[in-house]
């Protein structure tokens, strides 16, 4: 032949169920009277292992993850020094909080409202970043969610946005990043929520600088975790008792402070006497200010002023600073 094709010729006895040149089988062509049943459960055995091991086929345990599947972001606030790239508007809340639960907006009205991935289930809020744009940088505080904001769309405060760009324009191209240790502008803040009671504990915390990582109740003797809701507060379900309570902060960097005599005064903002970081550390009394125990605080001792003068120091806290936990997950083993 000059094809390159199998010779045509007559299949010799026997050869019917081999396979050809190009690997496929040939249907048989005469009797198969030699097959019994037991011979045909052994072809079958065989016919399933050659095929598998043509196929690249392997035992489940040891296949390796698939390349071919694109990497999935997970939400997540910004955070470190990178540099990220993308667009900035403005809008209005009207005074509110916004979405972190603040009682009102910062008294310097520069802030901003994050998109569902960085804003990343309220894991951002209290945050700082530097936002850079045709007219220059300014330092805003995450208060809010963006439903609508893809990644790298930042919606400003109208106050945020001038510092930055003509209001004209609407929307422009900006840089930012996250702000990492900025200046506290006092010890932290503890808000028990509205309808809280010794048998339903829900915390907000305030003045941290940094994201937080995990907000904990002492009882009993051990540490409770408390679970943080997209709209910022700490809850633990079933409660934490009558109080005071005793309650340790963790921030995105490791940074931890630990606050005595948190009272149950629902809806009330209480000032603790220790600094989530910088050269003030805790202040040694043991025993927090309360800036609101009788009466409610004509605005949020909690308001963040951003200070660019004082510079971040070195973590001084009451427990040991902890190290951020390795979040890169373990391959598990086979057998």
């Amino acid at each position: 032949m000059t094809d390159g094709s199998a010779p045509s010729r007559p299949a010799p006895a026997g050869d019917e169920h081999r396979p050809t040149r190009a690997g496929r089988r040939r249907a048989p062509t005469g009797p198969r009277r030699w097959l019994a049943a037991g011979g045909l459960a052994a072809l079958a055995a065989v016919v399933a292992v050659t095929l598998a091991v043509r196929g690249g086929a392997a035992p489940a345990c040891a296949a390796p993850p698939s390349r071919a599947l694109p990497a999935v972001a997970l939400a997540a606030p910004p955070l470190g020094s990178t540099v990220h790239s993308g667009k900035a508007t403005f809008y209005d809340p009207k005074g509110a909080g916004g979405n972190c639960s603040r009682p009102t907006a910062p008294a310097n009205h520069l802030y901003v409202a994050l998109g569902p991935d960085e804003y990343a289930a309220g894991a951002s809020c209290g945050g700082h970043l530097d936002v850079t744009g045709p007219r220059g940088t300014v330092r805003v505080l995450v208060m809010d969610q963006c439903p609508e904001c893809e990644p790298g769309h930042l919606d400003l405060s109208a106050e945020a946005f001038a510092r930055i760009a003509d209001p004209v324009q609407g929307v422009v191209k900006v840089s930012y990043r996250a702000v990492v240790d900025p200046p506290l502008p006092g010890p932290l803040t503890f808000r028990i929520k509205e309808g809280a009671s010794q048998w339903w504990f829900a915390v907000l915390v305030g003045d941290h600088g940094n994201p937080l990582r995990a907000v904990e109740v002492r009882q009993g003797g051990s540490w409770r975790a408390a679970a943080r809701e997209d709209y910022n507060y700490w809850l633990i379900p079933s409660g934490a008792g009558p109080g005071p309570y005793t309650i340790r902060v963790t921030d995105a960097y490791g940074h931890r402070a630990t606050a005595t005599g948190i009272r149950m005064l629902p809806g009330q903002v209480q000032r603790s006497t220790v600094r989530m970081y910088g050269a003030g550390g805790p202040v040694r009394s043991a025993t927090p200010s309360r800036s609101a125990s009788a009466r409610p605080s004509p605005r949020p001792s909690a308001s963040v002023t951003l200070s660019t003068t004082a510079p971040p120091g070195t973590p001084a806290v009451v427990d040991a600073a902890a190290a951020p936990a390795s979040l890169a997950p373990v391959p598990a083993g086979c057998g």
